[in-house]
């Protein structure tokens, strides 16, 4: 069987995958969900699902292969749309280990991973990416306002194929600040109900 990258989806089903797929029974339907295609470019749905989006996981590997994965985080939609191929953020300051740059120095390739737990969605992106140090007007537009952290570079993702996953097994999980806006809400809600609920209690004021 050869890897002819028939489909965007070849970039995840490689040869070896497409055996294991047909030695265990699900080949013919992946089969129909290659002809059907993998996107390969951002539409209208991923736009607003990376804009509600504070959080996802970035994938690397050295030039030997060796993975890595590391949590990037910030205010919604800080991982933003460029044009229909390329994402972007602000890459903060951190531990400084540059695990990530320094693979993406010698492999290219790339993953993103992005988890929404409270609707049990989540979305696989492959491509490519590469780190833009020295483009100061490039790494302020993409600051998030008000957040305080310091960016150190910027880096692109290009896309080479995206799909989502069925939302089976996610657990299911809220952001405190999400959690913190809906008790409020309940909180004047009940407050307004017991107000309601005293003044019925007041006597009827007298008509003499």
């Amino acid at each position: 069987m050869t890897d002819a990258h028939s489909f965007p989806s070849d970039v995840a089903f490689t040869p070896a995958v497409k055996a294991i797929q047909a030695r265990k029974g699900s080949r013919e339907a992946y089969a129909a969900a290659e002809r059907r295609g993998w996107r390969t470019e951002i539409n209208e749905d991923l736009a607003a699902f990376l804009a509600e989006s504070n959080s996802f996981y970035l994938a690397t590997a050295s030039r030997d292969g060796q993975p890595y994965i590391q949590h990037r985080g910030g205010p919604k939609g800080f991982l933003r749309m460029l044009d229909k191929k390329t994402l972007a953020f602000a890459d903060y300051s951190g531990n400084r280990q540059y695990i990530t740059q320094g693979n993406l120095s010698e492999n290219p390739s790339a993953y993103i991973f992005v988890m929404d737990y409270a609707h049990r969605r989540r979305v696989k992106i492959w491509g490519t990416a590469r780190v833009v140090e020295d483009d100061p007007a490039l790494t302020q537009s993409l600051m998030p306002r008000e957040y305080r952290a310091r960016p150190e570079q910027v880096i692109l993702f290009t896309i080479s194929a995206w799909d989502t996953n069925c939302p089976q097994h996610i657990p299911q999980k809220f952001d405190a600040a999400d959690v913190a806006i809906a008790l409020a809400a309940r909180e004047a809600r009940v407050a307004e109900l017991e107000a309601e609920l005293a003044a019925l209690k007041q006597p009827p004021a007298s008509t003499r």
